[in-house]
């Protein structure tokens, strides 16, 4: 019964004071995390790669870096905690992390933020219990279209940018395959943030990707149905594919 519409309409009314302490701390963890892999040597380091190679002068540039960070130290061994989205902390990273980033770089209320969040949040719990407990489709999609609304919406974004929000990340990075939990992952969280932040100021440009086009319908929850149901139908060979090579390297 759930709807974008819903869920947005839900993230601007709930009563701050029954979600900000949950939010709050998935932001202290998550960030702390974050700041640990960039601080540390975990993995191929690649928020910090992010950030030595463009600066932090770029919103894009920290989002990813921040993102990527926080899944370099969670699976390279870091014992630190994180707060989860659907079973996972890497969709909790990505689903918080680019969210808390874009409200630093534009002076948005605590107020702002942690609606942003739980709109985030909500989405990816949306458009995973379509999905799926396990698929082939990458997790990042999911929480990064999570934080692509969270991102509209702190700039300003209402329902219809929102939606337009989430039919450019489907229009995208549908079809991203997941092959297992590991340090690679961080790579995966870039392109997902990437898109998010793309996906968002498009939205907010009045841009979007029409239902003539692949398999974006006009309805942004048939989009999300649509992208559920190549993860968690068309997408079975896929994974079968994916753990054969996996279990037969030389």
């Amino acid at each position: 019964t759930l709807t974008i519409e819903k869920i947005f309409a839900f993230a601007k009314e709930v009563d701050l004071a029954d979600v900000r302490e949950v939010l709050e701390r998935q932001v202290r963890y998550n960030m702390a995390i974050a700041e640990e892999g960039l601080c540390g040597n975990y993995g191929a380091n690649i928020g910090k790669v992010l950030l030595a190679t463009y600066g932090d002068q770029d919103v894009k540039v920290r989002a990813k870096a921040m993102a990527a960070a926080g899944s370099d130290a969670r699976m390279n061994g870091c014992e630190l905690p994180v707060v989860i989205n659907s079973g996972s902390g890497n969709q909790g990273i990505c689903a918080t992390m680019p969210v808390v980033v874009f409200a630093e770089e534009n002076h948005n209320t605590d107020e702002e933020l942690v609606r942003a969040l739980m709109l985030s949040h909500l989405t990816a719990i949306y458009i995973k219990q379509s999905l799926g407990v396990l698929s082939a489709l990458c997790g990042c999609v999911v929480a990064s279209t999570g934080s692509s609304c969270g991102i509209t919406y702190l700039m300003g974004g209402k329902y219809e940018q929102v939606s337009y929000a989430v039919k450019n990340m489907i229009a995208n990075l549908t079809g991203m395959i997941c092959d297992g939990a590991k340090p690679s992952c961080a790579l995966k969280l870039t392109s997902g943030v990437s898109t998010a932040v793309l996906s968002a100021m498009l939205a907010m440009q009045q841009k979007c990707v029409s239902s003539v086009e692949g398999i974006i319908d006009d309805d942004v929850d048939k989009s999300i149905h649509n992208l559920t149901s190549i993860g968690a139908e068309a997408m079975n060979e896929t994974d079968r594919k994916v753990l054969e090579i996996m279990t037969h390297k030389s």
